[in-house]
């Protein structure tokens, strides 16, 4: 694995850390039962309406638990099995798929709940940087093992 490779790991695992955090902290706030103030910013920016809404869980699931659990995933890929062959194919699409969902996620705050919820657009931000550097990566190890193809 080349040196660059291994430094994007590392950023991808410290970005993973940081989607864990906004996930827990939302987490956090759609189980609160008193209102916070913690992101209510007006009636267009409320975390607490995007938090408690019906579209706030899949099949009684939290979303924010979901992505605390996805964020370890991508986080124990990126530090723990990184070195196997099939890691950097799996970082992308497991990364991929939570841009994908994060963006169905947005979708839902634009145009049916008309709030967007800060932490949401922090995680998404962070699910996208991770997606793009997961990327990097991936074509970097194709590079690595076809060095013929650049």
């Amino acid at each position: 694995m080349s040196f660059v490779a291994r430094r994007l790991l590392t950023v991808i695992a410290v970005l993973a850390l940081a989607g864990v955090v906004v996930s827990s902290v939302s987490l956090v706030h759609h189980y609160s039962t008193s209102k916070s103030s913690f992101c209510d910013f007006s009636e267009t920016v409320n975390c607490d309406i995007v938090n408690r809404s019906e579209y706030s869980t899949v099949l009684g699931i939290p979303v924010a638990l979901i992505g605390v659990l996805g964020y370890l995933a991508i986080f124990a890929v990126a530090t723990v099995y990184r070195a196997r062959r099939e890691a950097r194919k799996l970082l992308f699409g497991g990364s991929l798929a939570g841009l994908a969902f994060a963006l169905y996620l947005t979708y839902i705050e634009a145009y049916v709940l008309y709030t967007w919820c800060v932490l949401c657009l922090s995680s998404l931000a962070v699910i996208l940087a991770i997606t793009v550097l997961s990327l990097i990566v991936l074509r970097s190890s194709e590079q690595e093992l076809n060095p013929d193809s650049r």
